[in-house]
């Protein structure tokens, strides 16, 4: 086979499928991307056995079809370091030649036909949701997951698909991030008690496949496994194996509870600057809300203490809690600095609530004052 294409172009595609085949493996061929040649199509395909990808990939020269392996670190970097627009491949037995302007590379090659073969999109239930609103909601939950533990239903993030919602959830025990958005079913698909927890990895896949925001995006939730359809590529993963927490016993209630309207830049900065004493052992942040200011405190024994206080609107009586500060600081991070969002506090020993009016919640457990 043989096929000529624009270098750029084909490296975007290809760095997409690389991240799915493993640097190493019992099965050597899995470090390979396949390519599949025709008339009609050219398409890249990479594979763990657990995530699969396949990628469509739109002006290529076929001059001869077929198939070939193309070895992930090799190839990778000839399509790097190659500064000519236009690359040509062949395969010729066990070899693969790579032909540029000014330099030629003939790279050893496996036989395509032990590639495993990895799934296309061919459903007809499933969801359709706009590309922003799931990259906005992988964004704002897949921090959240437990990528430590041995707890496998807590690596992933949880997918709700109703019939015109998804929400999507994720949690490691100690905060748990949730958004919610809208979705159009079709076919019924969805009705079922089956959970849906995408592992973190293949989420993350999916986020950077979502490049155009303005795109529909297709997911057939099955059984074991998930299909995601996001333009000219479909992503498989199988599912995590577990019961995922249930997360709606997680919300606090709120009731009783103070609710403080705070912007993201001026909590953000203050907190910066309270955990520049804190250390890996002593994390806590005191924070402090009443009479107009919110103050955080922290104190560590081997580098020192600080405080930080700025005006805010909220003239209740004072309400305190301690908070791990790297997980207020992720909540942050996933908004701009100019946004606003409410924090709902009830006591020193109850979770803090975190929302926002796009329907996004991050709940955080309280730490003990006494560090």
């Amino acid at each position: 086979m043989k096929i000529t294409f624009e270098r750029e172009k084909f490296q975007t595609a290809f760095q997409t499928a690389a991240m799915v085949a493993p640097s190493r493996s019992p099965k050597p061929i899995l470090q390979n991307v396949k390519l599949d040649a025709t008339e009609k199509a050219t398409i890249l395909m990479a594979t763990d056995m657990e995530i699969g990808v396949r990628i469509e990939v739109e002006g290529i020269e076929v001059e001869q079809p077929g198939s070939m392996v193309l070895p992930v670190a090799r190839f990778g970097s000839i399509l790097k370091e190659v500064r000519d627009e236009r690359l040509s491949v062949q395969r010729e037995e066990s070899r693969t030649v790579v032909q540029a302007q000014t330099s030629k590379f003939t790279l050893s090659s496996e036989d395509p036909d032990e590639f495993p073969t990895v799934q296309g999109f061919a459903e007809t239930k499933y969801h359709e949701v706009s590309a922003r609103v799931l990259k906005e909601l992988i964004r704002r939950t897949l921090f959240a997951t437990d990528t430590e533990s041995g707890r496998y239903a807590l690596g992933g993030v949880l997918l709700e698909l109703g019939e015109n919602s998804i929400t999507a959830v994720a949690t490691d025990g100690r905060r748990l991030a949730k958004m919610e958005g809208p979705a159009t079913q079709v076919e019924g698909h969805g009705n079922t008690d089956a959970m849906t927890i995408i592992p973190s990895r293949a989420m993350q896949l999916i986020e950077r496949s979502l490049t155009d925001l303005d795109a529909t995006v297709q997911i057939a939730s099955r059984t074991n496994d998930v299909l995601v359809k996001v333009g000219p590529a479909t992503i498989y993963a199988r599912l995590v194996e577990g019961r995922f927490p249930k997360w709606r016993d997680v919300l606090p209630e709120q009731r009783e509870a103070a609710h403080i309207e705070l912007s993201v830049g001026p909590a953000f900065a203050a907190l910066r600057q309270a955990a520049i004493v804190t250390s890996d052992e002593s994390r806590g942040i005191d924070f402090t809300f009443g009479h107009g200011s919110m103050v955080l405190s922290s104190s560590t024994a081997e580098v020192g203490q600080s405080r930080v206080e700025i005006p805010i609107p909220y003239d209740g009586e004072n309400v305190e809690i301690t908070m791990d500060h790297r997980f207020v600081a992720d909540f942050y991070k996933v908004l701009g600095s100019e946004s606003n969002f409410t924090l709902n506090i009830q006591n020193a020993e109850s979770a803090a609530l975190f929302s926002t009016d796009d329907n996004y919640d991050y709940v955080v457990m309280p730490l003990a004052r006494d560090r």
